[in-house]
């Protein structure tokens, strides 16, 4: 009854972990969910105005079908003010979420046999939303020793005559890493070889990014590119509106134009409400989200050495999003109390959720293992309980000799 290409898709990992968490509190257990890609704190209350505004002025219609031309002024001026960056109206497209607009893009471009090249660990989205549209996902497999990121050569090796997309994700979801800008040019550099080839620049933590680390636009970076880059971004992560449902993206026309007349087939508009909430999330005072950053950051300082300190863990310290990557290399093959050994990020995970009742996600749902994804958009108190009951857990595994050195 089910066609082939649904067969091909599995659930999101990230979902069913934060599900089966709240499952499991509203059972009365007190586990600690640290699965959820969701900033904790809540949405601006400006932002939050606008919608009641909206509501109560009666904009609760429909809309065209990939956003008002009020939201795509909104996203016009910031990519002009924030991003160097000039869009037409119509080359600006709004959807229900950055996955919905990824999903639209993937679908209005890819035929059978269409390439996407991926780097690993990748947002777990990526592949199924490819399979779904008909394409094939070619992974790129990234190693902790390279910081987690693709280089050049891996690239340049990856491409083929198939290959229509590269996705690209800085900051990363799950790993937190951040390309420099002389990263990003030496990529480019390759894409310059390839004109058949198009970018996805996934940039929905643009902001969120800590210390030294800086942001670049890849448009930006590469003008003579613009017309094969789609830049993809939303309100989610950096107003924290992921409920709210917008993402945008700006790109070349004939792209854009064939992702409204999707969205105008499946899903119209995104909400109106949400629209009129976001021109006003782009356009006010953004100085919030710098004072939420500290916060990311002091909680992300605090986890990492946290998980630093555990035996058969390390951890490497990211520049942005609100996620760590760290490996639990040093612990596969231990016991646990009762005599199973750990194989997997995968069995890592269930330990740890059903002795120490902490939710994370495992690697092998990024594309990469051994590791698990930990979020630390959460209250610092959630993160210092946690990681003394990851530590604790660790702790009763039985160890080779070889282990008891943190695995390093």
């Amino acid at each position: 009854m089910l066609s082939n290409a649904i067969q091909k898709v599995k659930p999101s990992p990230t979902l069913e972990i934060t599900a089966k968490a709240k499952a499991l509190k509203a059972a009365g257990k007190d586990v600690i969910g640290l699965g959820a890609g969701e900033p904790d704190f809540d949405t601006p209350d400006f932002v939050k105005a606008a919608a009641i505004k909206a509501i109560e002025e009666g904009k609760t219609k429909y809309t065209p079908a990939d956003g008002t031309p009020e939201i795509k002024k909104a996203i016009a001026a910031k990519f002009e003010r924030e991003n160097g960056l000039t869009y037409d109206l119509s080359e600006i497209s709004v959807a229900s979420g950055a996955k919905h607009i990824l999903f639209n893009a993937f679908f209005a471009t890819l035929n059978p046999g269409d390439e996407v090249v991926i780097p690993a660990p990748y947002w777990v989205s990526y592949p199924d939303q490819v399979a779904m549209c008909g394409g094939t996902p070619v992974i790129i497999e990234t190693t902790e020793s390279e910081g987690f990121k693709v280089t050049a050569q891996a690239l340049q090796s990856a491409i083929t005559p198939k290959t229509k997309w590269v996705i690209l994700n800085s900051p990363s979801n799950p790993t937190g890493v951040v390309y420099s800008k002389q990263e990003l040019l030496s990529l480019l550099d390759v894409i310059r070889q390839h004109p058949h080839v198009y970018v996805m620049s996934d940039d929905i933590y643009e902001h969120l990014v800590y210390g030294a680390a800086q942001f670049h636009a890849l448009a930006a970076l590469a003008p003579d590119l613009k017309d094969r880059i789609l830049t993809i971004n939303g309100v989610s992560k950096s107003h924290a509106m992921t409920g709210w449902r917008i993402g945008y993206a700006g790109g070349p026309q004939e792209i854009i134009r064939a992702m409204g007349k999707l969205s105008s087939q499946s899903t119209s508009n995104p909400c109106s409400i949400a629209q009129e909430a976001s021109v006003a999330a782009l356009n006010g005072d953004q100085s919030f989200i710098a004072e939420r950053n500290k916060v990311f950051q002091e909680r992300r300082d605090w986890v990492v050495d946290a998980l630093n300190i555990i035996p058969g863990i390390t951890c490497l310290k990211p520049d942005g999003a609100f996620y760590v990557y760290p490996s639990c290399a040093g612990l596969i093959g231990a016991h646990t109390p009762e005599g199973k050994i750990i194989e997997t990020d995968s069995d890592f995970a269930t330990y740890l959720l059903e002795s120490a009742e902490v939710a994370v996600v495992p690697g092998v749902a990024f594309g990469g293992s051994p590791n698990f994804r930990i979020s630390y958009a959460t209250s610092l108190e959630n993160l210092q309980e946690a990681c003394t009951r990851i530590h604790k857990a660790c702790e009763a595994l039985v160890l080779d000799a070889k282990l008891t050195s943190n695995g390093r």
